[in-house]
C-alpha cells in the first residue's frame, strides 16, 4: 500500500510535501515525494488529500480504569481530598464498570490520535475479561501493599500466561509499584529484578504532590496522617524526600518510566545530577487540575531527562487527547517549540517504553503506525498546526492495519 499525503512529517528530517509512504505488512518500506514513492513500488494508493501524515500519538501515563470519572471530581484543597473522592466513587463500582470504562477509553484515545498506551491497570485480574484493543498497549500492573502483602511472583506469572496465551496483542507487560508512600522498597526492588528477567516495561509515581513531600521528608500532614492511621509503618518518613528515598536504595534505574516528579527539592537536583537517567511522562492539564507545584521542564530537560508526555486519568482530566496535552504544556512553557513538543509525544515516547527503533517516526524498517490531520495549504510552521489541531483525527494506522475512522 502507498499513502500519500500533501505533506508528511516524518519526525526525522523536514516535512515532505506532496509525500508518501510506501508499507508492507506493519512495516513502512520507504517515504519521499509521492512521484517516486509510485515509481519505485506498484502497490495500489491511498490519498489522503489535503492532510498531514505524522507518527501516531504515544501516551506515557494513563489510566484507562477510571474513564467513567470525568467531571464526577471537581478541583480538591489538595491531592490527600482528591484520592479520597475517587476511592469514595469506587465504592459504588463494579468489574463491568471497570471494562467498560477501559472500552471507552481507548475509542476515546483512538479518535484523538493516539496508537501507543502506558495504561497503568489498577485490576490485572480483569485483563482476561478484555477484548483485544486496536492499539498498542503496555499494561501496568499497579500495585499497593501498605494495606495486604502482594504476592508478586503470582501476580507476573499470571500476567505472563495471560499475555503468552494472546500471541496477537499488540504492546506489552509492565510492572507498576503504585507510589513509596503505598508501595514498599521490597515491592520496588522485586518488580525491578523481574522486569529485568522478562523485558518488562517498569513505572511508578513520585514526588507528585506536595503532601507526598511533607509526608516523607517532614514527617506530618495530611498524608502521612491518613497512612499513619490505616496501619502504614512510617518509620521511612522525617528524613529525606521521595526522590531520595527511591534513588539512594538504587530501586530506579534507566528503565523506569516516572511519573510527575512535581515536588523537588534543590538537593534533589543534585541526586539527580548524578543519578541513571529514567524517563519522566508528564501530565500537563492533569497539573494544571491538581494545582501541582511548577514543572521543572527545562532544568530536567539539562540534566538529559527524556521526557514524555502522558493524559493520566479522568478523575483530573478533560479527555484523553494528547493533543491538548501538547497545547497546555506550550502555554505553560512558552520557550519550547512546537516541534520539541511534538517530540514528546512521538519520539520521547517511544524511547519511554523502549521502541526507540520501531515507533515515533515515519522512518523505513519501523512500525505502520500513523496518522492524519487536516492541512491548510500555506501554512508556514507545520508543527505549529498540529498542535494546534482540535477535534477527532480523520485518518489512522496501527501496526499496518486501517482503522475504522473514529
Amino acid at each position: 500500500m502507498i499513502i500519500r499525503a500533501r505533506m508528511i512529517v516524518p519526525m526525522e528530517g523536514d516535512p515532505i510535501e506532496n509525500g508518501a509512504v510506501s508499507v508492507e505488512g506493519n512495516r513502512i518500506v520507504s517515504l519521499g515525494r509521492f512521484d517516486e514513492v509510485k515509481a519505485d513500488h506498484g502497490a495500489d494508493v491511498r490519498d489522503l488529500g489535503d492532510q498531514i501524515l505524522l507518527p501516531g500519538l504515544i501516551n506515557g501515563h494513563c489510566h484507562l480504569d477510571y474513564t467513567m470519572l470525568r467531571g464526577k471530581i471537581p478541583p480538591q484543597q489538595s491531592f490527600n481530598d482528591w484520592i479520597g473522592e475517587i476511592n469514595t466513587h469506587k465504592k459504588t463500582l463494579q468489574p463491568e464498570d471497570y471494562l467498560s470504562a477501559i472500552a471507552a477509553g481507548f475509542a476515546e484515545a483512538k479518535s484523538f490520535g493516539t496508537t501507543t498506551i502506558v495504561n497503568l491497570e489498577a485490576f490485572p485480574e480483569l485483563l482476561p475479561r478484555l477484548d483485544r484493543p486496536q492499539l498498542r498497549t503496555w499494561w501496568c500492573a499497579e500495585m499497593i501493599d501498605i494495606r495486604q502483602p502482594v504476592s508478586l511472583p503470582e501476580l507476573s506469572q499470571n500476567l505472563r500466561a495471560w499475555s503468552e496465551s494472546h500471541p496477537d496483542l499488540l504492546g506489552g507487560i509492565g510492572l507498576c509499584p503504585h507510589a513509596p508512600f503505598t508501595a514498599s522498597a521490597q515491592l520496588y526492588a522485586e518488580a525491578g529484578a523481574i522486569a529485568r528477567i522478562r523485558d518488562w516495561l517498569l513505572t511508578t509515581h513520585l514526588a507528585e504532590s506536595r503532601e507526598e513531600m511533607q509526608a516523607f521528608r517532614d514527617a506530618n500532614g495530611s498524608l502521612f496522617e491518613f497512612l499513619q492511621s490505616i496501619g502504614r509503618p512510617m518509620d521511612d518518613c522525617g528524613r529525606e524526600t521521595p526522590l531520595s528515598f527511591l534513588l539512594r536504595r538504587h530501586l530506579i534505574d534507566q528503565r523506569w518510566i516516572v511519573a510527575h516528579l512535581n515536588e523537588l527539592t534543590e538537593s534533589d537536583f543534585d541526586l539527580l545530577a548524578q543519578s541513571e537517567k529514567f524517563h519522566i511522562a508528564h501530565c500537563p492539564r492533569s497539573h494544571t487540575f491538581l494545582g501541582h507545584a511548577p514543572f521543572a521542564l527545562r532544568k530536567l530537560r539539562d540534566l538529559g531527562f527524556n521526557i514524555c508526555l502522558g493524559t493520566d486519568s479522568l478523575a483530573s482530566n478533560s479527555s484523553l487527547s494528547l493533543f491538548s496535552e501538547m497545547r497546555e504544556l506550550l502555554r505553560k512553557e512558552p520557550w519550547i517549540s512546537s516541534r520539541e513538543v511534538l517530540e514528546m509525544a512521538t519520539i520521547n515516547g517511544a524511547r519511554a517504553i523502549g521502541r526507540g527503533d520501531s515507533l515515533g517516526k515515519i522512518r523505513a524498517g519501523f512500525t505502520a503506525d500513523m496518522i492524519s490531520i487536516p492541512y491548510a495549504p500555506g501554512e508556514m510552521d507545520v508543527c505549529a498546526t498540529i498542535v494546534a489541531f482540535e477535534g477527532t483525527v480523520p485518518w489512522i494506522m496501527v501496526d499496518g492495519e486501517v482503522l475504522s475512522p473514529p
